[in-house]
C-alpha cells in the first residue's frame, strides 16, 4: 500500500516508500498547512547521519549544524548522508534532504568526535540549572497545546510532540521552559533515537520563546545550531530559551539544553522577521 503525505490517522512522522520518506500529518509545521516543522526533517537527518559508517562506534556527534534552504513540503523526501571527512578523533558528515525528484531543502554538517574514558573532575561535568527537576514533574511542569491557526488538525507542534511547560507558554510572549517528548515513532515503527529527539526539540526554540504574534508576523528560522557535550539520556529533552529581535527583519532564538540528567549543551536559531 502507498502512503500518501499529510495522510490522516497515522501513528509515526513519517513512512518509508521504496526509496522515499512520506511524512504525515504529525510533522506538519505552523507556517503552512503544506510544509513541514524543522524538527521533523532535523530528525530525520540525524537518523540518516547516525547509519552512516556504522563502524564508527568510538565517535559521537557533537555538532549539528543545519540549513533550511526552502520551504520543505508535505511531499515524499528523499535523505542521504556521508562522510566527508574521515577520522579516528576527528570526523565530519555532510547530508542533505530533497523533495523526490526535485531541489535540496535541507542541509547539514555533523562534528563527530572519539569518546572514550577521560578523567574530568566532577565539577567540569556541568549541571541543570536551579529550580529545573531532573525531569517533567507534572506538579512543576504543566501540559499545554497550541491551538492550530491553520485549517490543519495535526502537526508537529499540535500532535506530534508532548510540551510540558515549567516557565512561559504557547500564549505568553518572552522566555520559556519547556520539556519535550516526540508522541510517536520517526519512520514506521522505528523510534527517535536520544539525538534525534534533541533535534526535534531544538528547533522549537523560536515558538516557545516568541515576542511576536504568530498573527501577525513571520519569525522562521532559516538555519539551527545544536552542540552537546555529552550523548543525550532520557526520554524528554528540555529547552530554556529567549528570543531577541531587531527592527530591520533579523532575530535570534537562544536555548540552554537539558535531559533527565543535566546539562546536555547549546543550540541557536538565525530568524527572518517579517509582517504577515
Amino acid at each position: 500500500m502507498t502512503a500518501t503525505a499529510g495522510e490522516a490517522g497515522a501513528t509515526t512522522f513519517f513512512h518509508r516508500e521504496g526509496d522515499t520518506y512520506v511524512p504525515t500529518g504529525h510533522a506538519r509545521g505552523p507556517w503552512d498547512d503544506t510544509q513541514l516543522h524543522g524538527g521533523a526533517p532535523a530528525a530525520l537527518l540525524v537518523r540518516e547521519i547516525e547509519r552512516t559508517d556504522p563502524g564508527a562506534a568510538d565517535l559521537a556527534v557533537a555538532r549539528l549544524t543545519y540549513e533550511f534552504l526552502g520551504p520543505v513540503p508535505m511531499a515524499p523526501l528523499t535523505v542521504r548522508a556521508e562522510v566527508v571527512k574521515p577520522g579516528r578523533r576527528f570526523q565530519l558528515v555532510e547530508g542533505e534532504i530533497a523533495v523526490a525528484g526535485g531541489p535540496v531543502v535541507v542541509r547539514v554538517r555533523a562534528v563527530r568526535l572519539r569518546r572514550g574514558e577521560v578523567a574530568v573532575p566532577d565539577g567540569a561535568r556541568g549541571s541543570g540549572p536551579d529550580g529545573i527537576p531532573g525531569g517533567p514533574d507534572p506538579q512543576q511542569a504543566r501540559r499545554e497545546v497550541l491551538e492550530p491557526y491553520g485549517a490543519a488538525a495535526e502537526g508537529f507542534h499540535l500532535t506530534g510532540m508532548e510540551l510540558r511547560f515549567v516557565s512561559g507558554s504557547f500564549h505568553e510572549t518572552g522566555p520559556a521552559v519547556t520539556w519535550f517528548r516526540p508522541r510517536f515513532p520517526l519512520v514506521d515503527d522505528e523510534p527517535a533515537s536520544p539525538l534525534a529527539r534533541v533535534a526535534m526539540a531544538a528547533d522549537f526554540g523560536n515558538g516557545i520563546s516568541r515576542v511576536l504574534d504568530f498573527r501577525t508576523h513571520l519569525f522562521i528560522n532559516t538555519d539551527l545550531m545544536i552542540a552537546v557535550h555529552r550523548e543525550p539520556q532520557g526520554e524528554y529533552v528540555l529547552l530554556d530559551t529567549r528570543t531577541a529581535i531587531d527592527p530591520r527583519g533579523t532575530g535570534l532564538a537562544e536555548s540552554r539544553l537539558h535531559d533527565e540528567a543535566g546539562s546536555l549543551g547549546i543550540s541557536a536559531q538565525t530568524l527572518f522577521v517579517d509582517e504577515r
